[in-house]
């Protein structure tokens, strides 16, 4: 078996204990490349080094996350725009729109989402996007870019199946993570019309552990109960299931190397 975690950060804090072994378990499980999606400036140093110590199963991404997006939004973006040059970067994330908590800055969130989107298809980079509370401004950016040009992965995933159906329909992947197996998830009365061919795997670590886990810290060795219970949703066996969502995966982001599928 193998799986890719298409969203983790393990560069985060959260980690700075024991990475080599949270890396090692995840190895074990069967997990063998993790995607790291960037937040904001700060995370541009501890990602790299990540990768650095670990380059033959990580890959990296990078943007500005709508969270972070902040008054001094336009410095961080170009600050991106120059690491992009450097051709290191599988794609452009994580990126997008959450008002949940605030909208102070919905304007440079909506600025940022547009810029970034552009940086996507003039690289021909795949997308990881982030969307909370935010659907019909999402909806109507993406119909506004969409040429053609932008793909990837709604990450965290969590909408009703209408809202997964307009996303198929603009060319994007669902990320399936450890909300998944929560009892409370109305992923699971639909998950079956979905087809299996756009579906990708992540765990958003240290965050949303599956359950068993759920309430511990995350981590990409976890994902193997996430594609158990999925692979329940769609009556299919594990394996089978596993070897569709990687070749998925690599469809996606097709700078992983095709070694990976051997």
């Amino acid at each position: 078996m193998l799986l890719i975690d298409t969203h983790t950060h393990i560069y985060d804090s959260a980690f700075d204990l024991d990475r080599a072994e949270v890396v090692q378990r995840a190895l074990d499980a069967g997990v063998g490349m993790m995607l790291l999606p960037n937040v904001d400036a700060s995370t541009i140093q501890p990602m790299l080094e990540t990768h650095e110590q670990f380059p033959a199963c990580t890959r990296i991404m990078i943007g500005l996350q709508p969270e972070e997006v902040k008054g001094d939004y336009k410095q961080v973006l170009a600050l991106m725009e120059k690491e992009l040059e450097r051709g290191i970067y599988i794609g452009v994330g994580e990126i997008g729109l959450d008002f949940y908590w605030d909208t102070t800055f919905e304007h440079e969130q909506l600025d940022a989402f547009e810029t970034q989107l552009v940086w996507a298809k003039q690289l021909q980079l795949p997308l990881s996007i982030h969307c909370r509370n935010a659907f019909n401004f999402m909806v109507r950016l993406l119909e506004k870019h969409q040429d053609g040009g932008l793909h990837g992965v709604m990450h965290c995933f969590t909408g009703t199946e209408d809202e997964a159906k307009v996303y198929l329909d603009l060319g994007f992947h669902l990320g399936l993570g450890g909300v998944t197996t929560y009892k409370n998830c109305a992923l699971k009365d639909y998950l079956h019309n979905i087809p299996l061919d756009r579906i990708v795997l992540e765990t958003d670590a240290p965050y949303l552990s599956p359950v068993p886990h759920r309430g511990k810290r995350n981590e990409p060795a976890f994902m193997v109960d996430t594609a158990k219970r999925i692979a329940e949703l769609y009556d299919t066996p594990l394996e089978d299931l596993t070897k569709t969502i990687t070749r998925n995966t690599i469809n996606v982001f097709n700078r992983i190397t095709e070694q990976l599928i051997n």
